[in-house]
C-alpha cells in the first residue's frame, strides 16, 4: 500500500534539523542509525519528513549527534499534547473530516470508550506508563470525542466485532458501562454503529482494521494502524478497495437496529 504524510510543516522543519545536525557530525543516514538502533530507510523518511520520529529515536539522536537538546525540543512540537507521536497525524486530519468510518476487529474505538474503559486500557498498556503519562492520554482520548457532537456535525460509522465489546475490560461492571455509554451514543443522529454478524464465517474485513475519513474538501484517506506503526493510504487501488471493503462490511453486518439489540442483550447479561 501507498502512505502518504500529511503532517505538515513540523515534520519537514524536524527533518532539516535532523539532517543539519547529522552532518554536521559527519554521519551518513546509514551510520546515524546504527548509532541509535533505527535503519537508514527509517532515518531517510525522518528526514524527509515522511514519518515522524517513534520511540526514542528523538533522545538518542540528540545525544549522539550533540545536539544539546534542539531536536527534543523540536520533537516536542511534532506531538499532540499525550497523544502517541505517531497518532498526532491522524488526529490533525480527523479534527476536519466531514465523514469517519471504522472498522475494529480487537477493541472498542477510542471515539467510544468511556473515561473508565480508557483508563483501564491505558493502566493495562505494555511497556508501562506512568500515572502522569495514563492521565494525559486518557484525557487526549476524551477530548477527540467532540468529533461526535461537533457542528456541521460528520458522518461518522463503525462496524465493530463482537468480541471487543464483550471482553471484560476494567470488570464486569464497567464493561456493563461502556455498552450502555454506546448505546447512548448510537441515539446521535450522525452516528450508525453496527456489529458484525456473529454467525458469519467469514466476510471482507479478515485482514484486520483500518479508519477512513473525508474532508470537506471530499479528498478521500484511509488510516490503517498495527502493533509497531501505522500510515495513511491516499493513493489508488487501495485507497479505492479500502472504502470498497467498508460497503461489503456494512452490508454483511448486522442492520443497526438488529445490532442495538445484541448490546442491550449484552448489557442486560451483566449482574
Amino acid at each position: 500500500m501507498h502512505s502518504s504524510n500529511h503532517g505538515g510543516g513540523n515534520s519537514e522543519t524536524f527533518g532539516a534539523l535532523l539532517r543539519f545536525f547529522r552532518e554536521r557530525a559527519g554521519l551518513s543516514q546509514e551510520a546515524l542509525g546504527r548509532k541509535i538502533g533505527f535503519s537508514k530507510s527509517q532515518v531517510a523518511m525522518v528526514e524527509r519528513g515522511d514519518r515522524p520520529p517513534r520511540g526514542d529515536f528523538v533522545a538518542r539522536a540528540d545525544d549522539v549527534l550533540g545536539a544539546q537538546g534542539a531536536l527534543t525540543a523540536a520533537g516536542a512540537t511534532l506531538r499532540s499534547s499525550h497523544l502517541a507521536s505517531w497518532f498526532a497525524e491522524f488526529a490533525q486530519v480527523e479534527t476536519r473530516a466531514c465523514a469517519r468510518h471504522q472498522y475494529e476487529t480487537h477493541a472498542v474505538p477510542g471515539l467510544l470508550q468511556t473515561e473508565e474503559h480508557a483508563r483501564a486500557v491505558f493502566t493495562n498498556h505494555y511497556p508501562s506508563l506512568d500515572d502522569e503519562q495514563i492521565e494525559g492520554r486518557v484525557a487526549a482520548r476524551m477530548e477527540r470525542q467532540a468529533l461526535l457532537t461537533r457542528r456541521p456535525a460528520p458522518d461518522i460509522g463503525f462496524v465493530l466485532e463482537l468480541h471487543p465489546l464483550t471482553r471484560p475490560i476494567g470488570g464486569s461492571q464497567a464493561r456493563k458501562r461502556q455498552l450502555l455509554h454506546i448505546l447512548d451514543i448510537a441515539q446521535l443522529r450522525n452516528v450508525q454503529i453496527q456489529v458484525m454478524a456473529p454467525d458469519r464465517t467469514t466476510h471482507a474485513g479478515l485482514n484486520g482494521p483500518f479508519v477512513l475519513l473525508e474532508t470537506a474538501e471530499r479528498s478521500r484517506l484511509a488510516y490503517v494502524e498495527g502493533q509497531s506503526g501505522s500510515f495513511f493510504v491516499s493513493e489508488q487501488p487501495d485507497l479505492g478497495n479500502l472504502f470498497g471493503k467498508y460497503g461489503i462490511l456494512r452490508a454483511q453486518a448486522l442492520s443497526p437496529e438488529a445490532s442495538m439489540k445484541l448490546i442491550e442483550e449484552a448489557a442486560e447479561n451483566e449482574h
